[in-house]
């Protein structure tokens, strides 16, 4: 009886330790596929509803943890200094970082500017020929100089033609104030309160159409299956309010207004030069053996390169991933 009592302590210690093994072995498992991540943003319309997604709690923080910085070259730079692990950036940005090396891959698409990014002038300037002479306001960025390139192009100008003032977009209120430049190319928020002080817009997005892209990215390292359930968690957040802003979207101008700095009247108004495809319209951007975003992708490579702003085309391999797009939507 003795031994048959030592046999079953034996066994049921045994069986515990086994118990704990799986236990330990199982959290194991689960934290190697349930890594965070980390997403690099200013603030912007486009990636706004990722901004409201987090502010009403529907993003797990423990999840993804949103970066935010003052500009897409801020951001830029933490994804290449390895700071985060994916970016809310621009086409062209993406671009020019695949280019020097920096392995970054699609997931999904924020926005397609149609008008939201635009040159405005002083009133005396009729039309884009008149630029000759002029001193036009740029912020440093891919953007700004792709703008420009087209604008430069269709007025029949040079870069020698004009004065280029170099006005970081934060900055070109306080600049037209001071009437350091002639013209601006901008985007809101920015472009509205230039507009109140009297510019006229002359030239925006909708005359280069699916040119001005904004994506996010994720370092192509990070692609695995460690990260698939946060990044899976962040697109299905972004299009929960999203979907919210088109259902709703008097509430949501609202809860917007305060992160973005605009009076909820005004909310509305700003998000009218953008096109903001939803989960359906993400699949039919990305998905497929030819997606339309790399169409997009590859005529802005030829732009970029034409205008010396890339040294070379991008071959545009491993670009576009539309894994990671929710399906329940």
């Amino acid at each position: 009886m003795q031994d048959f009592n030592i046999r079953s302590r034996h066994w049921l210690i045994a069986t515990l330790s086994a118990l704990a093994f799986v236990c330990i072995l199982s959290g194991y498992f689960w934290l190697a596929n349930n890594k965070p991540i980390s997403i690099a943003a200013n603030v912007w319309l486009g990636y706004e509803p990722m901004f409201m997604a987090r502010n009403e709690g529907w993003l797990n923080k423990d999840q993804v943890r949103l970066v935010e910085t003052k500009s897409v070259a801020a951001s830029l730079k933490a994804l290449a200094d390895g700071e985060v692990d994916g970016a809310a950036l621009t086409l062209d940005e993406v671009l020019k970082a695949r280019v020097t090396g920096l392995p970054l891959s699609v997931v999904m698409v924020f926005n397609v500017s149609a008008g939201a990014d635009m040159l405005v002038v002083k009133p005396n300037i009729k039309n884009l020929s008149d630029l000759r002479g002029k001193r036009i306001g740029v912020e440093e960025s891919s953007v700004g100089e792709v703008m420009l390139s087209e604008i430069l192009q269709q007025a029949g100008l040079t870069k020698q033609d004009v004065t280029l003032v170099k006005v970081p977009v934060d900055n070109q209120v306080d600049a037209w104030a001071r009437n350091q430049v002639d013209a601006a190319i901008t985007y809101e928020l920015v472009a509205s309160q230039l507009l109140a002080q009297h510019a006229v817009k002359i030239f925006d997005s909708r005359q280069i159409p699916n040119t001005i892209v904004d994506v996010l990215v994720m370092r192509s390292d990070k692609l695995d299956h460690g990260h698939v359930s946060a990044l899976r968690h962040l697109i299905s957040a972004h299009f929960r309010a999203l979907a919210h802003l088109t259902h709703n979207p008097q509430d949501t101008a609202y809860r917007m207004a305060t992160h973005l700095g605009l009076p909820a009247s005004g909310v509305l108004e700003a998000y009218r030069g953008l096109l903001l495809p939803d989960a359906d319209n993400n699949f039919r951007l990305l998905s497929g053996q030819n997606p339309k975003l790399g169409d997009t992708a590859r005529k802005l490579s030829n732009v970029m390169v034409k205008a010396n702003l890339l040294k070379k085309n991008d071959t545009l391999a491993a670009l576009i991933n539309a894994d990671f797009l929710p399906t329940d939507f």
